[in-house]
């Protein structure tokens, strides 16, 4: 297995050039590699990836991005950039960046949203898609709760500190060891001026889902012009992606929907069992 090696790309936006990190493992300057690149949720960063991209280097190139505002990546000057069409172009320019003429995505939530806009894109890259817990209605009851932590800026005296935090916020990740929520909490905090903790995001990602309305979003207009193969992983007690909704999507030919238990939003995909399913399903034969 591979070690990550951390780049950045310069990702173009109205107030300028901003540099967004990621993660690159597999094959150095191997662009004609099957390329997979894996993008987290609305306030995590590349790192969740890291036990499913070392266990899938051994046959991708993996490419886990920090989106702007997270982990290792620039902050925006104008919060209102914290958007997907922002985030769509960026994805294109690391794709570009990588050299890959298709490539395969795994996304969860947020990043599982921003490959569902790449996907249904008229030419587009992806040949393959794991949508992991999120489908083509974001619920108003989940963007009010979203709306009561995001942005909230805590501060946390110790590491073991910040640890019960995330134990507590991302419970529904399922049940990592505590190896791997020590790593998570490692990952996930910025070191503070004068000592202590700070989680790894700008808050004023808060900005601009403040301003949604606390409705249902459809997107099921953009998941029918989804044409690729997609796996649909659902945390058996998520509170975003229901069984109704996930038995819709498999309507379409071509949608595998697997169910995660003891996991609700999202599965954290760290687990042997869950790395093993997505494995054998991104190995399956393109028909």
């Amino acid at each position: 297995m591979s070690k990550a090696r951390v780049h950045t790309v310069a990702c173009l936006r109205p107030e300028g050039f901003r540099q967004m990190a990621y993660r690159d493992w597999g094959a150095e300057n191997s662009p004609t590699d099957p390329v997979l690149i894996c993008v987290h949720g609305l306030t995590r960063n590349a790192a969740d990836f890291d036990p499913l991209a070392s266990a899938l280097s051994d046959s991708y190139r993996v490419l886990c991005p920090d989106v702007l505002g997270r982990g290792s990546s620039e902050w925006l000057t104008n919060p209102l950039g914290y958007a997907y069409d922002g985030y769509v172009s960026d994805m294109a320019a690391l794709i570009a960046r990588s050299g890959a003429k298709t490539v395969d995505w795994v996304g969860t939530s947020m990043g599982g949203l921003i490959g569902l806009f790449l996907a249904a894109s008229p030419g587009t890259p992806v040949r393959r898609l794991v949508l992991n817990d999120v489908g083509p209605v974001i619920g108003g009851d989940f963007i009010r709760f979203l709306k009561t932590y995001v942005g909230t800026d805590p501060r946390f005296a110790t590491l073991e500190e910040a640890e019960r935090f995330f134990r507590f916020a991302h419970a529904g990740f399922g049940a990592l060891t505590d190896e791997q929520w020590s790593a998570l909490t490692a990952a996930s905090v910025h070191p503070v001026d004068g000592g202590g903790f700070r989680l790894a995001y700008d808050p004023a990602l808060a900005v601009p889902l403040q301003s949604l309305p606390d409705d249902d979003i459809d997107l099921w207009p953009v998941w029918n012009a989804v044409t690729v193969p997609t796996l649909v992983l659902r945390g058996a007690e998520s509170p975003l992606l229901d069984r109704a909704m996930a038995a819709r999507m498999a309507e379409r030919p071509g949608v595998t929907v697997e169910e995660i238990p003891g996991c609700g939003h999202a599965p954290a995909l760290m687990d042997p069992a869950q790395i093993d399913l997505v494995r054998r399903w991104l190995s399956q034969p393109s028909t």
